[in-house]
């Protein structure tokens, strides 16, 4: 028989009761008081040969605080914690903070974590009461939109201490340099974010400099690269893979002098397909095609003379575009073919200011410097979770050895 014989009526809200999810925290209320409850046995034992002078246990158990409610990606979980009192003599008191549920704890940590990245996602303000409804229930209590307020200052916190920390222990030997403008534009006029990739003896890629500049001049790039240098990184990275802005060019040999260059090629396709009509550009782009992905430097000049041939004389300033980097968009057959496809282009950077540009879209009017380059900052540092490293790690200390590569393969005559 039933219990009794009230009907119950739907949810205004449109939330319907989860049994499913009533398991789960019922579940985790369960794991968290065990864990807890470990924790202290553990610390009674510590001190369980701890006596008064009566012979009396000097720890004891003494109830519990009062019951409070967790905010997890499943939702509320009740959690109690046991007290303990400390009948000694003096002021170093042992008192209990379980280690999974510091004091004041509200909101897990993946919680808390998830209002900022609602943010960085793309879903506004106005929108998060609706979207943590619909992810954590209707009794998502205690989290407000303007925590983001809050959370913006800590990430301007955390982008300070990133650029301060020191790379005196490191060694890069290639460098993604690009630099990024948003829309809507940042607060100062011109400004853009100028940003430098590393994949460093280890084969593994990192965020290495990204940093606000006018446009993206030589005097912005420099300070950039001379602060990357002030912090430790001593020793020229071995190529730099960027498009033809001549500002982080010129910077990089008053400051990096014997590290070489790398054109983007995906730079450097879209620059020469808009200077012809879009009749002819599918065929063009096919050619220019032949020449980067040709696999010896001998039928790249080949290639790269018939796109010449072909398209010079209607077309002479999308040809002239190509041709005044022709040494630099080659440099990559000096290197192992392993890493060809990485040192080709600065894809690092543009795929993963994809994201930032899906953000900052979502975003009306002007962004101050701070939230700039603070939502920017965060959004990289999670995508750099997933970078891959380098292909052909191991041939990654032949690079730093000096070892001459010719079409990619290693020079065996000169390795001695």
């Amino acid at each position: 028989m039933q219990d009794d014989t009230i009907t119950r009526l739907p949810d205004p809200s449109g939330f319907s009761s989860d049994p499913f999810t009533d398991v789960l925290r019922d579940g985790a209320r369960k794991l968290s008081e065990q864990a807890i409850h470990a924790e202290l046995a553990a610390l009674m034992a510590a001190f369980s040969n701890e006596k008064l002078e009566d012979g009396r246990a000097r720890l004891v158990r003494h109830s519990h605080l009062p019951e409070r409610e967790v905010m997890t990606g499943i939702g509320p979980v009740p959690v109690k914690v046991p007290r303990v009192r400390d009948r000694g003599a003096g002021e170093d008191k042992i008192t209990f903070t379980p280690s999974i549920l510091p004091r004041y704890l509200r909101k897990a940590k993946s919680v808390e974590e998830l209002l900022p990245w609602l943010y960085l996602k793309g879903v506004s303000t106005g929108d998060f009461t609706e979207a943590l409804e619909a992810l954590l229930g209707p009794n998502a209590k205690g989290l407000s939109a303007k925590t983001v307020t809050r959370l913006k200052a800590d990430w301007w916190q955390d982008y300070e201490a990133w650029q301060k920390r020191d790379l005196g222990a490191r060694r890069f030997l290639y460098i993604w340099a690009d630099g990024v403008y948003f829309k809507p534009r940042m607060a100062e006029d011109r400004q853009c974010v100028l940003v430098i990739v590393g994949a460093d003896e280890y084969g593994r890629k990192e965020l290495l400099a990204m940093s606000d500049g006018f446009r993206e001049s030589t005097q912005s790039w420099r300070e950039v690269l001379l602060d990357l240098k002030r912090r430790g990184l001593k020793q020229d990275p071995k190529l730099a893979i960027g498009d033809g802005a001549l500002g982080f060019w010129t910077a990089l040999r008053e400051v990096f002098a014997t590290t070489r260059e790398q054109r983007c090629w995906v730079h450097k396709t879209m620059n020469v397909l808009n200077a012809m009509p879009k009749s002819i550009q599918d065929k063009a782009k096919g050619h220019l095609h032949d020449i980067w992905q040709a696999e010896t430097r001998a039928d790249a000049d080949v290639a790269f003379d018939f796109f010449i041939e072909t398209y010079g004389v209607k077309w002479d300033k999308a040809v002239a575009k190509l041709v005044k980097d022709r040494d630099s968009l080659l440099t990559f057959y000096d290197y192992p073919a392993e890493h060809w496809k990485h040192i080709r282009t600065s894809n690092p950077i543009e795929s993963t200011f994809a994201t930032v540009r899906h953000r900052t879209k979502r975003t009306k009017g002007c962004l101050s410097r701070k939230t700039g380059l603070a939502m920017a900052f965060k959004l990289m540092m999670s995508a750099q979770k997933k970078w891959r490293k380098l292909d052909g790690q191991n041939r990654l200390p032949e690079v730093i050895a000096g070892v001459e590569f010719r079409d990619g393969i290693r020079q065996l005559q000169n390795a001695a």
